[in-house]
């Protein structure tokens, strides 16, 4: 069909063949083969030269249509090679929505501001599925076990634990607290209690020879800041979980042994040089240096 249009914008074979490279034979068999298939004749033959028939008319304004869509898509796709364009989505959890992700994300829409975010909370799902299978372009993630196949992890920081207490507790004069010391206190748990941030406690506790007596249920940080201030028990949060801390409350570090969170970024392996997704995991990594760095 292009060939047919340059035939028709030039009014002859020859010219045709001149302006496209190739030679007045083959511009005639790209003309017998597409006349076959339309079942039609598409030019006629006028003095020297030939004009279009009305369907050489017909398809010649499709070819134009179709080379303008061509040429869109083209510039299109190379938008989005580029990363001047696109779609990220993008899954976490609660604490790092607001340590890591706000500022990352500030420079990726500086670096990359045609491209578009799809963000979700997820909390206390497991969001690595959805990265294998394609939903999702990157998550933030706490201590992943194993990642699934083609899905690239990146360390990002460690998150320690401090244990929370009511102020006045016989503990609150101690700078460093042994877990084990913690071992008769009743504690304000996380719920749900199976995800990870929790498994990383009870590994603690059990290391260190008990296991933690939950009596209150907390669904997020602020909350079990609000049971412990209230003295309905003692709590272990992330250092990342205490950016706003309980008036209410004293904070310690924990040995033998320190609980840590591990953070990943994870993200499949196929899109490590999309430079969107590139840009993105840089800005985490630094958001992550500056969270170390004000612990």
């Amino acid at each position: 069909m292009q060939v047919l249009r340059a035939v028709v914008t030039s009014g002859s074979v020859t010219a045709a063949a001149t302006n496209l490279g190739y030679t007045p034979s083959a511009i005639s068999q790209q003309i017998a083969t597409l006349e076959r298939e339309a079942g039609i004749p598409l030019l006629e033959r006028v003095g020297r030269g030939v004009q279009p028939t009305a369907a050489g008319r017909l398809l010649t304004e499709h070819a134009a249509i179709i080379s303008r869509h061509v040429a869109e898509a083209e510039t299109a796709l190379a938008d989005l090679r580029a990363g001047r364009t696109g779609r990220l989505a993008i899954r976490y959890f609660a604490t790092a929505g607001s340590a890591l992700v706000p500022p990352a994300l500030a420079r990726l829409r500086t670096a990359h501001p045609g491209v578009q975010v799809d963000l979700k909370l997820v909390d206390p799902g497991d969001p690595l599925p959805e990265v294998a299978q394609g939903h999702a372009d990157l998550a933030i993630v706490v201590h992943p076990r194993a990642a699934p196949r083609g899905v690239h992890m990146t360390h990002l920081l460690d998150d320690p634990y401090r244990v929370v207490l009511p102020r006045g507790h016989r503990l609150a004069t101690k700078r460093v607290i042994d877990l084990a010391n913690l071992a008769e206190e009743p504690w304000v748990g996380e719920w749900p209690m199976g995800g990870p941030c929790w498994q990383i406690i009870l590994d603690a506790c059990a290391a260190a020879g008990f296991t933690p007596n939950v009596t209150v249920e907390s669904e997020d940080y602020t909350n079990a800041q609000g049971f412990v201030a209230a003295g309905l028990g003692i709590s272990l949060i992330p250092v990342m979980g205490l950016a706003n801390p309980h008036p209410g409350i004293v904070v310690r570090r924990i040995r033998n042994p320190e609980p840590i969170r591990e953070i990943h970024a994870a993200i499949r392996e196929s899109t490590l040089d999309n430079p969107p997704l590139a840009e993105l995991l840089s800005a985490l990594r630094d958001a992550a240096h500056h969270a170390v760095q004000g612990k």
